[in-house]
């Protein structure tokens, strides 16, 4: 069995929050919910590297956007894969960080797990290549 992969989910609307969090837990992943964009920080901070393996935020949320979280949480990991949604804004321009924003209207739950799907695996890496067999190598040298 995989080992579940883990989203840091940060919302303001404890209701947008507690139904993310339901359809990415229904999905199989682990859900870390964040009620602001400090207490995001806070535990970002504290994670131990590598053991976030998405962080999922909203846009619009008070004293902190989404935007400036992800800048944030950029600087303390770089690799760190990020989403930005609203479900109030259409289009969004200002020097996004997210490697993904999904605006208001543009996408749907099935969609934005597929997103989700992708930005996670991503974060793995491309695969190794596996270097051939040490009998092959030795014929080639022979021949």
């Amino acid at each position: 069995m995989r080992p579940k992969k883990t989203i840091l989910c940060v919302d303001d609307n404890e209701q947008a929050l507690s139904v993310r969090k339901f359809l990415l837990e229904t999905r199989g992943y682990r859900v870390i919910t964040a009620a602001s964009a400090h207490e995001a920080l806070e535990h970002l901070e504290r994670a131990l590297p590598g053991s976030i393996d998405l962080l999922l935020s909203d846009l619009l949320m008070p004293e902190m956007d989404g935007n400036e979280l992800i800048r944030r949480a950029k600087d303390l990991n770089p690799a760190l894969p990020s989403m930005l949604i609203s479900g109030t804004v259409k289009q969004y321009e200002r020097g996004v960080r997210a490697d993904v924003f999904l605006p208001k209207g543009v996408c749907s739950p099935v969609e934005m797990l597929e997103r989700i799907r992708v930005l996670v695996a991503r974060k793995r890496g491309p695969k190794k290549a596996v270097p051939p067999p040490a009998h092959i190598e030795d014929r080639a040298a022979s021949a």
